[in-house]
């Protein structure tokens, strides 16, 4: 084979449009008004001559709209803003959990355009098949998003599980899923988005992390740094320190569920004893109320402890405060050695926030060295149980607007 080097000039030219394009679109993205072409040239460093044509190519690729005018005293004619594109490119998110399938659509903007739940027991079902079934739902979700002027550019799966740097899903003790080549299953089905230059066809990542990356870009923002717990069937954690998500050596840091609480308590599914999912996760918490786990739907058994903890059930909150008193041990342990001063508790457990809260507090109280002088604060999600699907297909409404010249590549 032989290759031929493109000019020196040509790619520093191509270069520099890239970066030029993701620059002002960034700064459009992170604007708190809508900027005029001159608010550009002037946070940018780019001539206004630069921004402009930038600008045009934005709009003719429907990567960004112009908004009215804000109203300014003084002469001269008020200049337009620019505004994030409800139409155009959008992201797919994908979720495979113990008792759930989600599929979600994410536009520019941050709106959720498109979500489907599907909900069922998937321990029984083979990875093929749970798959398949998200499969179809995404086709649906495509053509939604489709009627609505949106184009599905990315895809990104959340699983409650590890997950190497190829996409396979090393181990979901929850699910019972074992060294599940993801990407390879899913490619046997027709493809579901436009493949784009620079943007990743699927990305697969363990929920707790997409739900922390969802809960970081959440409006109104929050802090640069927090734990993030999804309370499922399972539970883990997504660790955002500065403003980036912590994944360790492996990708994968934050699985919570699985500290001990009670060295010699009960046998857990990972293979160890005494884990935190075992005293705090959804089914232990059902079950400690007195509830027939199998005889509740998957869809109300938090809502259903609510309404019981709500109407003083004393079996309710006794599992409850057991729960939150097993979380915040754990809680108390990672916050010991992170130095981090909020919680975040998503998935199940925000809807259980003002009963788990009180005992998880309590627990950081005693055991966190600086809680004395530095209070750490306790709170339930933003986007609750939708965090996971949320963040995934954040994630990738993300990656164009950092890399948008695939897109208009594609589109011009």
């Amino acid at each position: 084979m032989t290759l031929t080097r493109a000019p020196a000039g040509a790619v520093r030219q191509g270069s520099l449009r890239e970066l030029n394009l993701a620059l002002v679109l960034g700064r459009i993205a992170a604007a708190h008004r809508p900027p005029s072409r001159a608010d550009l040239a002037t946070a940018t460093g780019l001539t206004r001559a630069t921004v402009s044509a930038v600008v045009e190519d934005l709009l003719a690729g429907r990567l960004v709209s112009e908004s009215d005018p804000a109203p300014r005293a003084g002469a001269g004619r008020p200049a337009r803003g620019l505004v994030l594109a409800d139409q155009g490119p959008a992201g797919l998110g994908l979720e495979v959990n113990v008792d759930y399938l989600t599929v979600c659509v994410v536009d520019l903007t941050g709106q959720v355009r498109h979500r489907t739940v599907h909900r069922a027991d998937l321990r029984p079902v083979a990875p093929a098949d749970a798959l398949a079934k998200l499969v179809e739902m995404a086709g649906a979700a495509r053509d939604d998003a489709a009627e609505q002027g949106l184009t599905l550019i990315g895809a990104a799966l959340a699983v409650p599980g590890l997950v190497d740097d190829t996409g396979v899903v090393r181990l979901a003790p929850n699910l019972g899923w074992r060294d599940v080549p993801v990407p390879a299953l899913l490619a046997e089905h027709p493809p579901l988005i436009e493949q784009v230059p620079g943007i990743p066809a699927l990305v697969v990542d363990n929920e707790a992390n997409l739900a922390a990356l969802g809960e970081l870009h959440s409006r109104p923002p929050g802090p640069s740094s927090f734990l993030h717990i999804s309370g499922e069937v399972g539970i883990g954690a997504g660790i955002v320190l500065d403003g980036a998500l912590f994944r360790g050596v492996r990708g994968w840091s934050g699985e919570i569920g699985h500290l001990p609480v009670h060295p010699e308590g009960r046998p857990c599914r990972c293979g160890g004893q005494g884990c935190l999912e075992q005293y705090a996760g959804q089914e232990a918490i059902v079950t400690a109320a007195g509830l027939a786990r199998a005889e509740l739907p998957a869809d109300t058994a938090t809502a259903r402890l609510a309404e019981l903890a709500e109407a003083g059930d004393a079996d309710a909150l006794r599992a409850l405060h057991d729960a939150g008193t097993a979380l915040g041990v754990a809680v108390a342990s990672v916050v010991n050695l992170l130095d981090l001063d909020t919680v975040v508790l998503g998935g199940g457990y925000a809807a259980l926030a003002p009963w788990l809260c009180p005992p998880v507090l309590a627990e950081i109280a005693g055991r966190v060295l600086t809680a004395a002088w530095s209070p750490v604060t306790v709170r339930p999600s933003t986007l609750g149980a939708e965090a996971a699907a949320v963040g995934a297909a954040g994630s990738v409404a993300r990656r164009i607007i950092a890399q948008p010249a695939g897109w208009l590549a594609r589109s011009g």
